[in-house]
């Protein structure tokens, strides 16, 4: 069994602070909480009084939703694979050589950059990854994992001797010249 290098989940947290639907969820929470504190206090339950209740209670499902999204998968990093560990009560395993990776690419917004989250793009000629690239959002330290991951991706190509080549066929669809 190779050496796991690194093991990681989708951050609930940075996705929270980081994102601005993770800052929309954190406004929605406390204005439902002071809402209900404030209506509480005044002793009043009528009327709009469950608007703030209700916005506090959807805000807890929102972050309950996106939690258990984020255990859904786990990524584990070895020499040559990444392994995607999917599902809570039906487990699959699936697995991405190194060698078969074209690009590793990293986005992120400036909210995402105070919360040193983003979104990695892996695309590849594996199996996973041919119809759509594999896109892991709110990774903590990002940047330091997508670095980590373009060398080993050239490492594994070294030790199995592959080269990656683009081919671009010029003029094709194109009537000939006469």
């Amino acid at each position: 069994m190779p050496q796991i290098l690194d093991r990681f989940r989708s951050s609930t947290l940075g996705w929270l602070f980081g994102t601005l639907a993770g800052w929309s969820t954190c406004f929605l929470f406390l204005a439902g909480l002071v809402g209900s504190f404030y209506f509480l206090a005044q002793g009043t339950l009528v009327g709009a009084a469950w608007v703030a209740p209700l916005l506090l209670a959807v805000a807890l499902v929102v972050v309950i939703l996106k939690w258990f999204e984020n255990i859904a998968i786990a990524y584990e990093v070895t020499e040559d694979r990444l392994i995607l560990h999917k599902g809570i009560l039906q487990k699959s395993i699936d697995e991405i050589e190194l060698y078969r990776v074209k690009d590793v690419r990293i986005d992120f917004s400036i909210i995402n950059q105070i919360a040193d989250i983003g979104t990695i793009t892996i695309t590849s000629s594996d199996e996973t990854t041919r119809d759509a690239p594999l896109v892991i959002r709110d990774v903590a330290k990002a940047r330091a994992r997508r670095e980590k991951l373009r060398d080993l991706v050239n490492t594994a190509r070294r030790n199995r001797g592959v080269r990656e080549i683009d081919m671009v066929q010029e003029g094709f669809g194109e009537p000939p010249l006469n």
